[in-house]
């Protein structure tokens, strides 16, 4: 018998398709494309031209750099390596001690303004205040001997004499001339001997001799600022007077609290050969006369 003819195809369209049975299914795995690289790091931009900014300045030199780099060496003045061996040598020779007082120049200040004028116009030079203090050296200096003395070797020579060294300054630094005889100036010969040396170490007109001998040094460092120091002794001297500069502070008088110029005064001395009494005593008197310059005239 012949074979029943095929069935033809149902049409796609009306072809539903039977779910599976319960189990859900798991999502579609991501297409398999390649992943992408990694992004690279953005270029750094470029930076401006160095026409547009200022010169920077030259950073310092740093803390390794070699000394000469950072450095100037000069030669040492012949004035100066002698100032400084002597100054050593005083440290290293004497036993250095220094005395300390304060000084009320209420009275001086007011002798000076009132006959300052007529001063200079008899004398031809300024009344100032190194001539007193000069004065007030001498007479304590003929009271307490042992202050204008010197050790030589085992002995002690005593002077009768009173050449005092005083500071100028000069084109090179401070200098020390001497002014000599001083027992037997006045107050305008002082001035007068200190103008002269004071031009000649301007000019740099000032020879050795001219600072060498003295037998006791007065240096005012209040001219500069100072309100105390120590100074140091002038081989072959004993001792040295520090002056100082005059400020207007509180201090009691007859038991009131009144404001006055005061002066600290410094006097450092050689104690192989100064005892403490002797130093303070001369302190003390230059500080009696500076506050009181009628004691001049009357010698007490």
């Amino acid at each position: 018998p012949a074979p029943p003819p095929p069935k033809a195809p149902e049409p796609a369209e009306d072809k539903v398709a039977t779910p599976a049975a319960a189990q859900p299914q798991p999502p579609p795995p991501p297409p398999t494309s390649a992943a992408p690289p990694p992004p690279k790091s953005a270029a750094p931009p470029a930076p401006k031209p160095a026409a547009d900014k200022p010169a920077e300045p030259k950073p310092p030199a740093a803390h390794g750099a070699p000394a000469g780099e950072r450095e100037t060496r000069v030669p040492m003045s012949r004035m100066r390596q002698r100032i400084a061996e002597r100054l050593k040598g005083a440290q290293e020779t004497c036993a250095l001690l220094t005395t300390f007082n304060e000084v009320d120049m209420s009275a001086l200040m007011a002798l000076r303004a009132k006959h300052k004028d007529a001063f200079e116009k008899k004398h031809g030079v300024k009344l100032g205040f190194m001539s007193a203090f000069v004065k007030a050296s001498v007479m304590a200096l003929q009271e307490q001997p042992a202050v204008n003395a010197v050790i030589d070797g085992t002995d002690i020579v005593y002077r009768d004499y009173v050449d005092i060294s005083v500071a100028v300054s000069s084109p090179k630094g401070l200098v020390v001339p001497v002014l000599r005889g001083c027992e037997k100036m006045s107050f305008a010969d002082v001035e007068k001997e200190i103008v002269r040396l004071g031009k000649l170490a301007q000019k740099g007109g000032l020879a050795l001799e001219d600072m060498v001998g003295g037998t006791f040094t007065i240096t005012n460092g209040g001219v500069f600022g100072s309100l105390l120091s120590t100074p140091i002794v002038n081989l072959p001297q004993s001792a040295v007077l520090g002056m100082h500069g005059i400020l207007q502070r509180p201090v009691a008088v007859d038991g009131a609290v009144v404001i006055r110029p005061m002066m600290y005064i410094a006097l450092t001395y050689d104690h192989r050969l100064i005892d403490g009494r002797e130093a303070v005593a001369a302190l003390k008197r230059i500080k009696e006369l500076i506050e009181d310059p009628h004691r001049f005239l009357l010698d007490v």
